[in-house]
């Protein structure tokens, strides 16, 4: 169980601060039931989440260590890549890869499509509103969560790993 101001990565929301835990004052839920109160660190709306303790469907976890967001970047040249030709199979992998709620996973959405947007632009075609959709949460979830574990912003660890995803 997590504590109070443990940060944890929750679903799509990614790096939340748990604000409080314990029952919620409201109609629609258990009395019985503790859940978590959190709070996303990076969501440009300002928001709570409600999430009982005892819940196995949106997966949560502590945030990556220093050693292990390091671990991470270090290995983007040994990322593989993960193209499905096929949209509607591309995009049930992306949501695979997502719901699994692991930086690894995100890193290779974030390759696979800036390499592939890379090689779009020189063709002139761009990425589907899908694959932006998938590129786009991959590198919030990652960025953010890398930030946090390397005490930087957000917009110095995407550099960091665009530069390594690039030099390929």
């Amino acid at each position: 169980m997590f504590q109070v101001n443990d940060l944890v990565v929750f679903g799509t929301h990614g790096i939340c601060r748990v604000e409080a835990i314990g029952s919620l004052n409201m109609s629609a839920v258990d009395d019985d039931r503790l859940y978590y109160t959190l709070k996303p660190l990076y969501e440009a709306q300002q928001c709570v989440v409600y999430t009982p303790v005892d819940n196995l469907k949106a997966p949560m976890r502590e945030v990556s260590t220093r050693e292990e967001a390091i671990e991470l970047i270090n290995l983007i040249p040994d990322t593989p890549t993960t193209w499905v030709l096929d949209e509607r199979q591309r995009e049930g992998n992306y949501k695979d890869i997502m719901m699994k709620n692991e930086c690894s996973g995100w890193l290779q959405i974030i390759k696979t499509l800036y390499l592939r947007k890379q090689k779009g632009l020189v063709e002139g075609k761009k990425n589907s509103a899908k694959d932006e959709f998938y590129f786009k949460m991959a590198e919030d979830l990652l960025y953010g969560e890398l930030a946090v574990a390397l005490e930087m912003e957000p917009a110095v660890v995407k550099d960091m790993v665009v530069t390594r995803v690039s030099a390929e």
